[in-house]
């Protein structure tokens, strides 16, 4: 039997196809079971291999390999959470309708428009804070399960720049936010503190700091993590209390050495985005430089 051996192998070619259609790009993307657009970004080489992802203001659909055949493109990937695939057919106007499905349990359709001045809006204007004073009653279990209060746990970090981590183990773009975390730990040192709010996929603890723990172990991380709920994101928002809403996972909330809160962040846009990813990363860093030298 062949081993696969490259992204060749993810789909065949479409017999007798005609000349491939010009996908490579930026594109303001419409799906049906949203309000909000998105953006695709997507690059085809040229033995017609495609690669490229989608940003949406909850995150980004990681890293789509694929193919393209005449006015088709097919798109695929898999990261042990989610498997993805799109279908797109490249129309006479040169606008895209295609096809999504997510495993074998959602489908739904998606048209897309050229349009290389597309963006999102500010991820750091999507969520707001309405209760401080929930944040400094919160108090869920370590994953000792000894009940510690959110604040304790931030004071324990003595750093002078700190990042509420609303987070899950079963969310991919939690883990690039993650992994990105480690890597500003390494650059900030102790100036820098991280405490997690794990929202996990059932309320048995048991399973929940396990999967905290394997997710410690996977990302490199070693900060504080606090078994705080189910994944659901209303009852997410009613546990935590203090945000207007959680609309994505991960959400990331910056607060100075008094535990007031300067910036909350929602979503993640990771490595897959390309630019997008190191725009965020200077966004991010500029609110930790200040908040150090305050």
């Amino acid at each position: 039997m062949k081993e696969a051996d490259s992204i060749n192998d993810r789909f065949d070619p479409i017999a007798d196809a005609a000349e491939p259609a010009e996908f490579s790009g930026r594109w303001s993307v419409d799906f049906e079971s949203s309000d909000e657009l998105a953006i695709g970004t997507f690059t085809v080489d040229a033995d017609q291999i495609a690669s490229g992802t989608f940003l949406t203001t909850t995150g980004d659909y990681r890293y789509l390999a694929g193919r393209v055949d005449g006015p088709y493109m097919r798109l695929s990937t898999f990261d042990g959470a989610h498997a993805f695939l799109f279908h797109a057919e490249m129309q006479d106007d040169g606008s895209i309708k295609g096809d999504f499905w997510s495993g074998n349990w959602h489908h739904e359709t998606w048209t897309a428009v050229r349009d290389d001045n597309a963006t999102l809006p500010d991820a750091f204007e999507q969520t707001t804070i309405t209760n401080e004073q929930a944040l400094e009653e919160l108090v869920f279990k370590d994953t000792e399960g000894n009940p510690t209060r959110v604040l304790d746990a931030l004071d324990a970090t003595k750093a002078k720049a700190r990042v509420l981590e609303i987070f899950g183990t079963w969310c991919p773009n939690c883990a690039d936010a993650s992994r990105e975390l480690v890597s500003l730990k390494e650059k900030y040192g102790d100036d820098l503190g991280v405490v997690g709010l794990a929202f996990e996929v059932t309320e048995d603890f048991a399973r929940s700091s396990q999967q905290v723990q394997r997710h410690h172990a996977h990302i490199g991380s070693d900060w504080e993590v606090l078994i705080a709920g189910i994944s659901d994101k209303a009852k997410a928002t009613e546990t935590l209390g203090f945000l207007d809403r959680v609309r994505s996972y991960p959400t990331l909330v910056f607060l100075n050495s008094d535990n007031e809160v300067q910036a909350v962040y929602s979503g993640f846009s990771g490595p897959a985005t390309g630019d997008a990813y190191a725009a965020q990363r200077d966004r991010i860093e500029a609110i930790i430089d200040k908040m150090i030298d305050e």
